[in-house]
């Protein structure tokens, strides 16, 4: 059986001859993070990948990740290197589901959440990241009403800071946040006095209430590497504190719930790595038309916050 250090150099090896790249989401394990040529958030890694001269892209994240690097990178090879990793927040609305729900409100405006399949995006009129969920739905008419979907939390926090009621928001949620209790950031903040609580707008409101700030992971590693405090707890999926850690020496960083980590975002694998490398497979390859159309809402939501 090969070493870790063995494993890595056949990586590397077969980057070079594969003219490859490996990106990684923020939530990906320490050891995917560490084999990564770079490692940030969903919409993030997507436009790495076009940006990248590889011709193939191996991403370390979950399906719609891959397919909107797909949907961006026309003519390269994206890989990823476990074909189940999926996510339950993006299974929560059908293509059929919103197709319904834009039939019932023919004049809304409808707004999806990166975190969908590609053929969601193609349904709606502009996609929206964590970080700038605000922004779009603020470019919105007033008068206009809006369809939010999926995720709920992310949808009452946009309410709650626009004051907007014309929202129609859909009943979807990531279970890593929505297992992050107002109880147990409670307690992460007697365990750890002066600690400030950073949560991700994926939260339950009543985790949100609690927050010192709430931010994307782009955000709170921002946000925790410019604050001069030392300890800070963190309210999203646990891979972050790797990445925490690694570019804040001298910082401590606490959970805030003791169940944190998203089981697919922890299927890839260094070894699933070299197979994928090897075998040039799974490869991720999406409709011309469906990507034509998705890129369409992600050039729209780009038109609003270019630098998204």
């Amino acid at each position: 059986m090969d070493t870790p250090e063995e494993i890595a150099a056949r990586i590397r090896a077969l980057k070079t001859a594969r003219r490859a790249v490996i990106l990684a989401h923020n939530y990906q394990t320490p050891e995917v993070q560490d084999l990564a040529d770079a490692v940030g958030d969903s919409l993030e890694l997507a436009h790495l990948a076009a940006k990248t001269d590889a011709g193939v892209v191996v991403l370390c994240g979950v399906h719609f990740m891959a397919e909107t690097a797909a949907a961006l990178c026309p003519g390269k090879t994206i890989l990823i290197p476990d074909a189940n990793a999926g996510c339950a927040m993006a299974n929560m609305l059908t293509v059929r589901q919103l197709a319904n729900l834009k039939r019932e409100h023919p004049d809304a405006v409808v707004v999806v959440y990166v975190n969908t399949s590609l053929a969601v995006k193609a349904l709606a009129d502009v996609c929206c990241t964590s970080s700038n969920a605000v922004a779009v739905v603020r470019s919105i008419p007033p008068d206009r009403p809006v369809i939010f979907a999926p995720d709920r939390n992310l949808g009452v926090y946009v309410q709650k800071r626009l004051g907007r009621a014309n929202m129609t928001i859909w009943d979807g949620y990531c279970p890593v946040h929505e297992r992050m209790s107002a109880d147990f950031v409670r307690t992460a903040k007697v365990t750890h006095p002066g600690a400030l609580v950073v949560a991700h707008p994926e939260c339950r409101p009543d985790v949100l209430d609690l927050a010192d700030h709430i931010a994307s992971t782009a955000g709170i590693l921002r946000f925790c590497r410019e604050r001069p405090e030392k300890d800070f707890i963190i309210a999203t999926e646990g891979g972050i504190l790797h990445r925490l850690l690694r570019e804040n020496p001298g910082k401590r960083f606490f959970p805030a719930s003791p169940v944190h980590d998203c089981p697919d975002m922890k299927l890839a694998t260094p070894e699933k790595i070299l197979w994928t490398l090897e075998d040039m497979a799974p490869e991720v390859v999406v409709p011309p038309d469906v990507a034509k159309r998705a890129r369409r809402a992600i050039g729209r939501m780009l038109e609003v916050v270019p630098d998204a």
